[in-house]
């Protein structure tokens, strides 16, 4: 992959986490860079989510350094703004930059005190080993039950030259959206300030991050971070900047959808397509009411057709409508025929639910222009597996 210009990363084991894995991660751009970033809802919020939204706006958008931490999430402790501003500090002096110059982010298990020490110390270390090449290693570094990576990249040509896209996510459970979901860290080296990169994420997060949920859960740090380096010195033109947008939001749909088919003890990546409403809204709501049921998730994990559970969630989904208007589609198979059972072949719909990406297709045939598109997956028995241990 083609990475962008004007970044360096590094990732090392610090202690952080019980087994022996990659758990601090630095992104540091050759020269201060421009920043624009979304964060958690959740009225709970970790230090590191105060202190980033807190730096940005001291700094005007201007980043020197991105210090991420898997393992704890410096959530709901007594010593965690302190533990934030420390790691700031030490990354700042490491860097010779300012504090407020720091963005950082953590993940992990809440409510577990975080020794400051395990952040700070290894710093000077990890700075001193900064390289380009190292992107992977810290895509892998802030995994927590992921099973693998998710990145993404694009290259777009303008009229002043080459411009680079790279994303990395992080993200398997307690994955809901609101403004962002789980860390995600997209770098360009795309000339930008502080404005134009918040107009390119806004609309770039309600396709992506918040049109994706795995299982309803909404974390307290989730943050998603777009940063530009301005190394390719390329600033783009009115409609260069319009496909810039349409790229940047290309690459954050790809690693929400690596999110959702990465869910937490998840078999199938669910897409969920909502047409026909009153509004985008209207169809938002819709989508994520069947994306997040439960009944429907469990279905799609048996491979049962039944689309009795996806009319059920639309239904409850707060936005009216007429169930005679309603066409749905499983896998291009119509089932639903004016909100009753269409016929198919049910044996043969079985076979094709049991392929790892599934398509959910609902139709208001009398409503509207609105539509829009969820990313999920299927809820099995590894889920409760998994999160009913997450901490041992």
């Amino acid at each position: 992959m083609k990475l962008p210009l004007g970044f360096r990363y590094a990732a090392t084991y610090a202690g952080i986490r019980k087994v022996k894995k990659d758990d601090v991660a630095l992104i540091v751009p050759d020269q201060p860079a421009r920043a624009a970033a979304v964060f958690t809802r959740n009225m709970v919020q970790a230090a590191p989510v105060k202190l980033a939204k807190e730096n940005l706006r001291i700094s005007k958008g201007k980043v020197t350094g991105v210090l991420i931490n898997a393992g704890n999430a410096n959530c709901a402790t007594r010593t965690g703004e302190r533990v934030a501003l420390a790691s700031c500090k030490a990354l700042a002096k490491a860097l010779k930059s300012r504090p407020e110059y720091i963005f950082p982010a953590s993940t992990g298990v809440i409510g577990v005190e975080l020794d400051a020490n395990l952040l700070t110390a290894p710093l000077p270390k990890l700075v001193e080993h900064l390289d380009a090449g190292h992107f992977q290693a810290v895509a892998e570094a802030i995994m927590t039950t992921d099973t693998r990576p998710k990145i993404a990249s694009e290259e777009v040509q303008f009229s002043g030259g080459p411009v680079r896209i790279a994303g990395m996510t992080k993200g398997s459970g307690m994955i809901h959206p609101n403004m962002a979901t789980t860390l995600g860290f997209v770098m360009t080296d795309v000339v930008a300030d502080a404005e134009e990169l918040e107009e390119m994420l806004r609309p770039a997060i309600e396709c992506s991050f918040n049109s994706l949920s795995v299982d309803g859960d909404m974390s307290t740090n989730d943050t998603v971070l777009l940063i530009a380096s301005g190394a390719s010195k390329v600033k783009p033109s009115g409609k260069e900047r319009k496909q810039l947008q349409e790229i940047v939001t290309w690459v954050m749909e790809s690693l929400a959808e690596q999110i959702a088919a990465d869910g937490e003890g998840a078999r199938k990546l669910i897409i969920v397509r909502a047409l026909g409403f009153k509004t985008r809204e209207d169809a938002r709501k819709i989508a994520r009411a069947i994306s997040n049921s439960p009944l429907v998730k469990t279905a799609i994990a048996g491979s049962d057709p039944n689309w009795g559970r996806i009319l059920s969630a639309a239904g409850y989904a707060g936005v009216e409508f007429n169930p005679d208007d309603i066409d749905i589609e499983l896998q291009r198979v119509p089932v639903c025929r004016g909100g009753l059972a269409a016929k198919y072949d049910e044996d043969e719909l079985k076979q094709k639910l049991d392929e790892s990406e599934v398509r959910i297709r609902i139709v208001n045939r009398k409503g509207g222009k609105g539509e829009a598109r969820f990313f999920t997956c299927d809820l099995t028995e590894g889920y409760i597996q998994i999160n009913g241990s997450y901490r041992t």
